[in-house]
C-alpha cells in the first residue's frame, strides 16, 4: 500500500505540474502590426465628398438598392452557390480536426477479453505434472492519460482552433464575394439592357432622319449622296447592338451559375431588365477601424498568424519528454479459477518516453515554425494594407465617375438641344446636310457615352461594397439561429 500511495502521489504531482507549464509564446496581435497604427483606423481620405456618409455599412448592403429582384437573387445564391458549399465543407472539416485534437485531452480506455481453449505448460508454472486441457481466459481494462506537461496538446488545440476560425473567415469572405458577384452580374445584365434601349432609340432617330432625307430628295432638295451617308451612319449605329446583346447574355449566364442553375436557366425577368441598379442616397462607408474589423480576409490573416504562433509552442514541446498516466485491471487464468483472488491483476503508474532530439534538429523545427510566424505576420500586414488600398481606390473611382457622369449628362443635354435646333434648320433649308449629320452623330455618341457611364457607375458601386467587405453578417446570424433551434 505504501508503494501504491507513493505512485499515486507522484502521479498527482506530475498532473499539477502540467497545469502550470506551457512552452512557446502566448499569442497576441503584435504591437507593431499595421492594424494597430492610428492611420489605419482613421476616416477614409476618399470619403469626404457628398456621395458618402460616415454611418456604418449595413450588414445586408444590397437592400440599399431597394430592389426585390436583386434580394431574391442573392438569397438564391447564398442557398445554392457551389463556392459557398465548398466553403461550408472546408469549415466542417476544420471543426472536425479541432474535435480530433481535443480528444487528446481525454483519457483513452481500452478493453480486451481473450477466451481460449488449450493446455498450459506445467513447467511455466513450476509444476512437473502435465496439466489437462482446459478453458483459459484473459481480460484487461486499461486507462491511459497523456499529461500535457509542456503544453504540447494545449498549443496544438490553439493552432487548430485558429485554423477553424480562419476557415470561418474564408466562408464569410466567400459570402461577401458571392453577394458582390451576384449584384455585379445583375447590374451588368440590366446595364446592357439599358444600353441596348438607348442604342435602339438612337437607331430609330437615325431611321427617321433617313426618311426625312428621302423626302427632301423627292422634292428635289437633296442628292443621293446624302442618303448614302445617312444610311452609312445608320449601319454604324446598328453595329453597336450585337456586342451589347452578347454582354447581356454573358451576364445572364453568369448570374444563373452564381445562383446554382445551368446557364440556360437564367432568370427571365432579369433578361427584360433595362434599368441599371443604383443606390441613389449617400453610401454609408464607416471608417478604417470598422473596415478592418469587418473584412473577413483581415480576420482570416490574423487567425492564420495566431495558428502559426501556437505551432512554435508545439515545436518547442518536442524538446521535452512525454508523460502518460496509466492504470489497468484484469484477470488471467483457467475458467475453473474464474474470480479467484490469485487471478486478478492491476497496475498504476506513469509512463515516461523521450525521443531525445539532437540540438540541431530541435533548433531547426523551432526556426521553421518561427519563420512561418514571421511570414504570417507579413501577410497579415499586407492584407490590412491591401484592404485599405482597395477601399480608398473604390471610393475615389466611384466619386470621380460621378463627376464624369454629370459632365456627360450635361454634354448629352447640349447635344440633344443642338440636334433639335439643327433638325429644325435642316427641315426648312437653313443649314446643310453635313451639319445635321454631324449633330446627329454627336448626339448618338453623347447618348452612348452617358449610357456607358451609367453602367460603369453601377459596377463601381458594387466594387465599393465588395471593398467594404460586408454581407457575411446576415448568414452568420441565420446559421446561429438554426443552431439554437436544433
Amino acid at each position: 500500500m505504501n508503494r501504491a500511495t507513493q505512485t499515486v502521489t507522484m502521479t498527482l504531482l506530475a498532473a499539477a505540474l502540467a497545469a502550470c507549464t506551457t512552452v512557446g509564446p502566448n499569442y497576441k496581435v503584435p504591437q507593431d502590426a499595421i492594424l494597430n497604427r492610428p492611420a489605419a483606423n482613421a476616416p477614409f481620405l476618399g470619403a469626404s465628398g457628398t456621395p458618402f456618409q460616415s454611418a456604418p455599412l449595413p450588414p445586408a448592403w444590397w437592400r440599399l438598392y431597394q430592389d426585390p429582384v436583386l434580394e431574391r437573387l442573392i438569397v438564391q445564391a447564398f442557398a445554392a452557390n457551389t463556392d459557398l458549399r465548398m466553403a461550408a465543407a472546408n469549415l466542417q472539416r476544420a471543426h472536425a480536426i479541432v474535435e480530433q485534437v481535443e480528444e487528446k485531452k481525454t483519457p483513452d480506455v481500452d478493453a480486451k477479453i481473450a477466451p481460449q481453449y488449450g493446455r498450459v505448460a506445467g513447467s511455466s508454472l513450476g509444476i512437473p505434472e502435465v496439466l489437462p486441457r482446459t478453458g483459459l481466459y484473459e481480460g484487461d481494462i486499461r486507462v491511459s492519460y497523456q499529461v500535457d506537461m509542456w503544453g504540447r496538446i494545449k498549443r496544438a488545440i490553439e493552432a487548430v482552433e485558429a485554423d477553424a476560425d480562419a476557415a470561418q473567415a474564408a466562408s464569410d469572405l466567400a459570402h461577401v464575394t458571392v453577394a458582390a458577384d451576384t449584384t455585379r452580374a445583375y447590374a451588368e445584365a440590366c446595364s446592357a439592357g439599358y444600353q441596348l434601349k438607348v442604342a435602339q432609340a438612337t437607331l430609330d432617330l437615325q431611321q427617321r432622319f433617313i426618311q426625312l432625307t428621302g423626302e427632301r430628295i423627292r422634292r428635289g432638295r437633296g442628292t443621293a449622296l446624302e442618303t448614302s451617308r445617312a444610311q452609312a451612319q445608320f449601319e454604324q449605329l446598328r453595329a453597336n447592338l450585337p456586342p451589347l446583346e452578347a454582354r447581356r447574355r454573358v451576364a445572364l449566364y453568369r448570374l444563373a451559375v452564381l445562383t446554382g442553375a445551368v446557364p440556360g436557366q437564367f432568370p427571365v425577368d432579369v433578361a427584360q431588365c433595362a434599368t441599371p441598379p443604383r443606390v441613389a442616397a449617400a453610401i454609408p462607408v464607416g471608417d478604417g477601424a470598422a473596415l478592418l474589423r469587418r473584412r473577413p480576409d483581415v480576420r482570416q490573416a490574423e487567425r492564420q498568424l495566431a495558428g502559426a504562433t501556437a505551432r512554435i509552442g508545439v515545436a518547442t514541446a518536442e524538446l521535452y519528454p512525454n508523460i502518460s498516466l496509466g492504470a489497468s485491471f484484469g484477470g488471467v487464468g483457467m475458467n475453473s479459477q474464474f474470480n479467484d483472488a490469485n487471478t486478478w491483476k492491476w497496475s498504476l503508474g506513469p509512463l515516461i518516453s523521450w525521443n531525445i532530439p539532437s540540438p540541431r534538429s530541435a533548433r531547426t523545427r523551432i526556426a521553421v515554425a518561427s519563420a512561418a510566424t514571421s511570414a504570417a505576420l507579413a501577410r497579415f500586414d499586407g492584407v490590412v494594407l491591401n484592404a485599405l488600398r482597395e477601399t480608398e481606390s473604390a471610393l475615389t473611382i466611384y466619386a470621380r465617375e460621378l463627376d464624369r457622369n454629370a459632365a456627360l449628362r450635361a454634354a448629352r443635354d447640349q447635344s440633344a438641344l443642338a440636334a433639335r435646333q439643327s433638325a429644325r434648320l435642316y427641315q426648312f433649308g437653313r443649314t446643310d446636310f453635313l451639319s445635321q449629320l454631324d449633330a446627329d452623330r454627336t448626339l448618338a455618341a453623347s447618348e452612348s457615352a452617358l449610357a456607358g457611364s451609367d453602367a460603369q457607375l453601377a459596377l463601381d458601386q458594387v466594387q465599393l461594397f465588395l471593398a467594404l467587405g460586408g454581407g457575411w453578417e446576415t448568414t452568420r446570424a441565420v446559421a446561429a439561429a438554426v443552431a439554437v433551434k436544433s
